[in-house]
């Protein structure tokens, strides 16, 4: 569709001390306070307190990046902003799945702190680094890969011009030396545990598909296009095979802002913390409007970006009629939904609760037999996301 909106979700390295400061106040901070009762962990403090030598553990960096991005999100739900399309950076591509509902949010939560222990402890069996070439094109720096002789790959296209090798500490210093050679204009230094995306991973992924399993992504209304083919999906039971190699195969950045480019996708919205993914879609994407939302502050500069461009989202709204004798219930709020112990035919009167979302009830505004839920238990909806049919006398 010509002119509709993608959000994007970055990964790690995106974090910064102090990142969810700016948000302790905000109705989207309940978000982080259900996360540390997943987590059994404080991400609050971790948020606020964490230094950056603390944030750069991977455990770490996972978890609060991965939160922090949905309390955007569910910041810019609260605004009755919706994307036909996301996508994720690496990490960013496991909140992708839990903004589009292929996730349930307690079990992307588990899922990411799976996968950031899997890859710190593959990380300490196989040490390795990262490095960003800079100005040289992906082929030349496969080139510089190759001719280095030892354990370097490619790990992130992400741009034309910017691309990410990893693989052993003397492997990566002897790619950059020939990536210098051949005409690169900088190579920096990566901080971080290890060669991510890179066959140092492939111990991390049995582990991780397990994981995959127990979660069960579902299938989406939004697509979600993914790193490792750089094409759309929306089907929950391809993901477990495409998150799996992932770990160990290159991001395929530009070809996914290139895909989305294809699908009509114009506007970028990049969700979260840094702003990297920004840069990266101007630089791929002719003519794309883009914007990051990463502090409260970016919200009204983000409805005004929205306003300005006419919206091609189709509109829910409240009580819409289906049939004649059909309604359909929606969601109060923005928030994890969770349905009451009601059976398909149940007898609803006018105020019965369907549910919640977050701390807020759902309440039916109709009265009928339950013909079905539409939302599913743990799944994030918006506010005005239809929940439930109901059949009228």
């Amino acid at each position: 569709m010509p002119g509709s909106l993608a959000f994007t979700f970055p990964g790690q390295g995106s974090q910064r001390p102090g990142m969810g400061r700016p948000w302790a106040e905000h109705e989207s901070w309940e978000l982080v306070e259900e996360a540390s009762e997943i987590a059994e962990r404080d991400v609050g403090k971790l948020l606020i307190d964490a230094d950056a030598e603390e944030l750069r553990d991977t455990r770490n960096a996972q978890l609060t990046t991965f939160v922090s991005s949905l309390m955007v999100l569910d910041a810019v739900e609260r605004l009755g902003v919706e994307p036909s399309f996301c996508a994720g950076h690496s990490l960013g591509e496991y909140t992708a799945l839990t903004a589009t509902g292929a996730l349930g949010f307690n079990d992307g939560v588990r899922l990411v702190m799976e996968r950031a222990d899997a890859m710190h402890d593959a990380g300490l069996e196989h040490p390795g680094t990262m490095a960003a070439v800079l100005g040289l094109d992906d082929d030349q720096v496969d080139v510089a890969c190759r001719r280095a002789d030892e354990d370097v790959w490619v790990a992130n296209y992400n741009a034309p011009g910017q691309v990410v090798i990893a693989g052993s500490p003397d492997g990566v210093g002897a790619a950059s030396g020939h990536a210098k050679e051949l005409g690169a204009k900088r190579v920096m230094p990566l901080p971080v545990s290890g060669a991510f995306h890179t066959p140092f991973m492939i111990g991390a992924r049995a582990r991780l598909r397990s994981a995959i399993a127990m979660a069960a992504p579902r299938d989406t209304d939004v697509p979600v296009v993914s790193n490792v083919d750089a094409l759309p999906h929306d089907e929950g039971d391809e993901w477990a095979s495409l998150l799996s190699a992932q770990l160990s195969s290159p991001v395929r950045w530009k070809q996914c802002l290139l895909e989305l480019d294809d699908l009509g996708v114009i506007d970028f919205a990049e969700l979260g913390p840094g702003g990297v993914l920004t840069g990266m879609a101007k630089r791929t994407v002719s003519g794309a409007r883009t914007i990051s939302i990463a502090t409260p502050e970016d919200l009204d500069r983000f409805l005004e970006w929205v306003r300005s461009e006419a919206s091609t989202q189709p509109q829910r709204l409240e009580g819409e009629h289906l049939f004649a004798s059909e309604r359909v219930v929606v969601s109060p709020a923005a928030g994890v939904f969770r349905p009451a112990d009601l059976a398909d035919g149940a007898m609803i009167d006018v105020g019965d609760v369907l549910g919640h979302v977050g701390e807020h009830e759902v309440l039916s505004p109709f009265a009928g037999a339950l013909q079905s839920y539409i939302a599913v238990d743990t799944e994030r909806v918006t506010a005005r996301q239809p929940i439930a049919w109901l059949r009228t006398p």
